[in-house]
């Protein structure tokens, strides 16, 4: 791969990090308000309280917190490693195709 398709390719990870971030995190914003001011959660989804453990709901709310951080810091490596290459500068003059300068 060249240098620019990694730093794209990195870029899209550090997005998708950003989707699970906000996208996937956004429905547990309601039980971390109920564990801080509250004893007990309760999920209102389906229309009907429904009592839930809050651990569960913030060990839930860490794993993806993690799969965030995780991609993020895939991302910055990719990218890194992007900027670094050296793929497209190593190549011997007798291997260039094109016109050759005088």
């Amino acid at each position: 791969m060249s240098d620019m398709r990694l730093i794209m390719i990195g870029a899209v990870i550090i997005f998708s990090g950003f989707v699970v971030g906000g996208i996937a995190n956004s429905g547990y914003a309601q039980f971390a308000v109920q564990q801080q001011n509250f004893d007990d959660c309760y999920d209102y989804s389906t229309g009907v309280q429904v009592h839930v453990k809050c651990s569960d709901k913030s060990y839930d709310y860490m794993l993806y917190l993690a799969l965030a951080l995780g991609l993020f810091g895939a991302g910055g490596v990719v990218i890194y490693k992007g900027i670094r290459s050296k793929w497209d500068n190593s190549v011997k003059d007798d291997e260039m195709v094109g016109p050759k300068s005088p």
